[in-house]
């Protein structure tokens, strides 16, 4: 471990402090930070990279997906050069570095620290170099559930501003692979174009820094990096863009100084733009004007094809029926898939058992083995497969392609829910009770003349089975 001396350990002594001070009453941040140490620093060709140690990989586990951002915040506000973080399970041993690492190119202070701010030059740099090198298209598992997002990704990869494909809005619920795909464009074109310069930012990130800079009177500064010093911008977690209009305003010169020089942009996004709310129809208009590849939760047939390469990926043998356990209940993201075969994996490290169909039972005894759905599933399902807004589904109107999409997430309620009559019409805006029936009596009558309505609602039900299981 760096000396309680050295330049390195003062730099994080601080940032630690810092990070600490700001969540006093966070109990798990300090549970799981407290331990975490600065091992080592190394000069790479990407940057200077901080490897951080850890006592296991559950705490690895935590921090990676709850604290790496703030922590590269903090460090971007003092440290101004591109950098990069590891995070190292030491267990109980250190690692130990040279007398003659080399220190800080200016020494830490108040001063500096001051001066930064969230919008100084060393929050570009982390951008830039926050790309998780783990997330490439060689470990992305394509099912029918993401193959066009993979396809449209991997083609700009392939030819970054040249396709026309430009803004690429890649959409789907939490957890299903957004930030992957966007972090395997961008290492793909850092490898092959290496002249790019690559901006991976959060739209949270974005906005704060606008707002930040804004304040300072620092927006000169803020362009020149979002602007004038980037080829190719990938921004995640748009949809909180709705929440500032001068960030807006920001954002959508910014875009289409992206599109005047053809230069690539890739936004991802919990929902379409239609449904971001306060969302400046300029800004919406301009994101619809590309691409828009949507992702949805996989079937089950590739959830098993992911499960077994994460588990390879971490040297865990599993059995066939463990792996069809695991994947039939996880149904609701990737990351809840990943999140319990890491359960697994630490309950069978810290009890010393192998991993077998009982024990993946015992440790996932909280997961229904046949997880609900709701009317409020069914619309959503039926909303995001017809194209229309779900507040349509429960409006009055009654333009031909609304009236379908309605009459067939009734006949699903019904189907699937077993409601009665008055709690669907309810559900779809207060119909009268002899609507719902007509409705179902239609799409009964269809069923049996209508391909198109039939291949509507196998899709449908398939999707319902693979979030019920049955």
């Amino acid at each position: 471990m760096i000396p309680h001396t050295h330049p390195h350990q003062e730099l994080w002594l601080q940032i630690k402090n810092s990070l600490k001070s700001k969540n006093q009453n966070n109990k798990p941040l300090q549970m799981w930070f407290e331990p975490t140490v600065l091992v080592d620093v190394e000069d790479r060709q990407s940057g200077r990279c901080f490897m951080l140690g850890v006592p296991t990989e559950l705490h690895k586990f935590w921090i990676s997906q709850n604290l790496l951002e703030r922590i590269c915040s903090e460090i971007s506000a003092i440290y101004q050069n591109p950098f990069q973080i590891e995070l190292i399970v030491t267990g109980q041993g250190q690692l130990s570095v040279p007398a003659d690492d080399p220190i800080l190119s200016e020494p830490v202070s108040a001063a500096v620290v001051e001066d930064s701010g969230v919008s100084g030059g060393g929050a570009f740099g982390t951008h830039r170099d926050m790309l998780n090198s783990d997330y490439t298209f060689s470990t992305f598992v394509v099912g029918r559930n993401n193959e066009f997002a993979h396809a449209a990704s991997f083609s700009i990869a392939e030819n970054p501003g040249k396709e026309n494909y430009n803004p690429l809005f890649i959409c789907g619920p939490t957890g299903m692979g957004k930030t992957h795909l966007l972090n395997a464009v961008g290492n793909h074109i850092r490898m092959n174009f290496p002249h790019l310069r690559i901006l991976y930012v959060s739209a949270e990130r974005f906005l704060n820094e606008c707002i930040s800079s804004i304040r300072r009177q620092e927006m000169d500064r803020f362009r020149l990096r979002y602007r004038d010093q980037c080829d190719v911008l990938l921004m995640d977690d748009i949809q909180v863009l709705g929440r500032g209009e001068a960030v807006q305003e920001e954002f959508f010169h910014t875009l289409n100084d992206f599109f005047e020089k053809d230069q690539q942009v890739i936004v991802a996004s919990d929902r379409m733009p239609k449904d971001i709310k306060s969302l400046e129809d300029r800004i919406r208009t301009r994101l619809e004007w590309g691409l828009i590849a949507d992702i949805q939760m996989p079937d089950i047939e590739t959830r098993v094809a992911i499960l077994k390469y994460k588990a390879e990926r971490k040297n865990i043998m599993l059995q066939n029926e463990v792996i069809g356990h695991v994947a039939r209940i996880s149904k609701r993201s990737i990351r809840e898939l990943e999140g319990n075969l890491n359960k697994i994996k630490m309950f069978s490290e810290l009890q010393g058992l192998p991993i077998d169909l009982d024990l993946a039972k015992r440790v996932l005894s909280t997961h229904d083995d046949v997880a609900t759905i709701t009317i409020d599933d069914i619309q959503k399902l039926v909303s995001d497969h017809y194209k229309v807004r779900m507040p349509d589904l429960k409006s009055k109107t009654r333009t031909k392609p609304l009236v379908v999409a309605r009459q067939v997430a009734m006949w699903l309620v019904k189907k699937h829910l077993d409601k009665s009559l008055v709690d669907i019409g309810r559900s779809f805006g207060g119909k009268d009770h002899t609507t719902v029936m007509n409705a179902l009596r239609r799409i009964e009558d269809q069923l049996n003349k209508d391909s198109e309505i039939k291949r509507d609602i196998e899709d449908l039900e398939g999707r319902i089975h693979n979030i019920t299981g049955v």
